[in-house]
Formats: C-alpha cells, sequence, structure tokens
C-alpha cells in the first residue's frame, strides 16, 4: 500500500535519498527543508512530490508543513526525522551557545516535529515514527561531544516514547547510521569550536586532517542505506532499532560487551545495596 512519508532535512545528504527511494518504491513524498527549491531541485521533479518550507526549530513551521502535507495527501503514514547540524570540537572549546544550538536542531527540532505529526498518526491509529541517530548516538568519541549529547538524547526520548503511542498503532524506529559518503564532514556541515584553547591545539591539528581525508570516501552507500530502511519500514514489523553500516555493527557490539562487562564489574558492591530486611 502507498505511504506518505514526512522527511525532514531533504535538501541534500541523507534526506534526498530516502525522499527518491520512496518515491521509486511508489510512496507519495512530503519533502522539507528551509529553502523548497533546493529541495525540489536535490530530489527531482515528481508527480507525488511536495516540497515545503520547514526550519524544524521553529514550531510553528512543522505545524503548518504538517497542515500542508494534510491538505495535499490527506494522511501521513511516516515521520523521517532526519534533518542535523554537525558540531565538531573539544567539550571545551564549544561555547555554551554552541552546544545549545546543536541540541536545539538534532533534539528539540525532531522534538518540534514530532510533536506536531503525532495527533495525526493518534488520529490514523497507525504510523511510523523514524529518527535517524547515529552511531555516536550510543558510542561517544572525543570531538564530538556536543554532537553524541544529542543523538543520546534522542535515543532516550524515542525509547520512552515507543511505549507512550504504542497503543495507538505507532511504531518507533531509531537508525543507527555508521560513516556513510554524505556532506557530513564538508567544510560547509561542520561547526567548528568557537573557542580555542592552547592543551587541546595539537590534537585538534591531527583529527581535522584525518576527517578532510576521510570525507568522500566513507565506505557507506546513502542510496543503499535508504533502500534498505524502505524496506524495513514496509515490513509487518519494522525494528525498534537499525544499526546501519558494518562500522556501526561493529561498534555498538563493542559498546554492548562493555557494557554488559561494567554492569558486572562490582557484584559485591552493585548488587547488595537494597535495605537490610527487617527480622
Amino acid at each position: 500500500m502507498s505511504k506518505v512519508y514526512f522527511i525532514t532535512g531533504s535538501s541534500r545528504g541523507m534526506g534526498v535519498d530516502i525522499a527518491r527511494v520512496a518515491l521509486a518504491a511508489g510512496h507519495q513524498v512530503v519533502a522539507t527543508g528551509r529553502q523548497p527549491a533546493a529541495v525540489a531541485a536535490a530530489v527531482g521533479a515528481h508527480e507525488h512530490l511536495l516540497a515545503l518550507q520547514l526550519d524544524i526549530t521553529v514550531p510553528s513551521e512543522a505545524e503548518a508543513a504538517v497542515q500542508a502535507a494534510l491538505d495535499r495527501f490527506g494522511r501521513i503514514d511516516v515521520l523521517i526525522n532526519n534533518a542535523a547540524s554537525f558540531q565538531a570540537g573539544f567539550f571545551e572549546e564549544v561555547s555554551p551557545e554552541q552546544f545549545r544550538a546543536q541540541l536545539e536542531v538534532n533534539f528539540f527540532g525532531a522534538l518540534n516535529v514530532t510533536r506536531a505529526v503525532l495527533p495525526v498518526l493518534r488520529r490514523q491509529r497507525r504510523g511510523q515514527v523514524v529518527t535517524m541517530s547515529s552511531t555516536a548516538g550510543v558510542v561517544a568519541g572525543e570531538f564530538t561531544s556536543a554532537y553524541a549529547a544529542s543523538k543520546f538524547a534522542l535515543e532516550g526520548w524515542m525509547e520512552a516514547l515507543r511505549p507512550e503511542v504504542a497503543p495507538y498503532g505507532i511504531t518507533i524506529t531509531v537508525v543507527e547510521p555508521g560513516f556513510f559518503r554524505t556532506q557530513l564532514l564538508e567544510k560547509e556541515s561542520t561547526i567548528l569550536p568557537a573557542l580555542s584553547l592552547d592543551d587541546y591545539a595539537e590534537r585538534t591539528r591531527q583529527i581535522l586532517p584525518a576527517w578532510a581525508e576521510m570525507n568522500g570516501r566513507q565506505a557507506g552507500d546513502p542510496a543503499k542505506l535508504a533502500r534498505a530502511l524502505v524496506t524495513l519500514l514496509d515490513s509487518p514489523k519494522p525494528p525498534e532499532r537499525w544499526v546501519a553500516g558494518k562500522d556501526a555493527v561493529q561498534g555498538v557490539t563493542q559498546k554492548a560487551e562493555a557494557l554488559r562487562a561494567q554492569a558486572n564489574a562490582f557484584p559485591e558492591l552493585s548488587t547488595t545495596l537494597d535495605h537490610e530486611q527487617a527480622s
């Protein structure tokens, strides 16, 4: 059955591929971005495409885009929270304003759009909410503290939202991609820290060239991810989490093993903290 996809961040990167694949699969697509003309140009002309303006940090724009989608297609079946930004840098060098801005886009932006869409899905008693997280939402590394914090927040929110909306026929899926060949590491997409501390200077000089060398050579193919995601969402029971990419599977598996080891590291202390039972 044809579905109506509502996709944020569709002018470049993963959102473009998901929109194209959904259209090719026979679905109707509401593709959004800050510049709808850029969205339409990136995705390509299609009779089942509606390109809309949406700054996800503005709740009123999310509400207006949802209403426009309903006016055109009458329903929304799949929300893809894809829009994001990338704040790089060591924690002490990322200004408080930059850290808040990262959360405003990656976390609160997804909340704004989901808050606008959920009433529609509840009325329908069906729908799917998909949020693009990252391996960084499970495994945090240096120079990504703000980005990882925003993705960890998404993971916790999605996990709690799942049982809240399940009674209304709404499924929740978190996607955790590894490194894919998108524009994430390009200079135009990477926000560098506003501050500079001598203690971090040498490590920064090593990290930035390594990222520049990696850019355009990432193993992951965004088009393949998009095709696999649309296939998964058409399955009778979409996954709660989808770890996407060999590097992501390796990283998440190692983290799971580390968490198990940490949970069992001090049994004589960790499991003996209950109140003493009265005799």
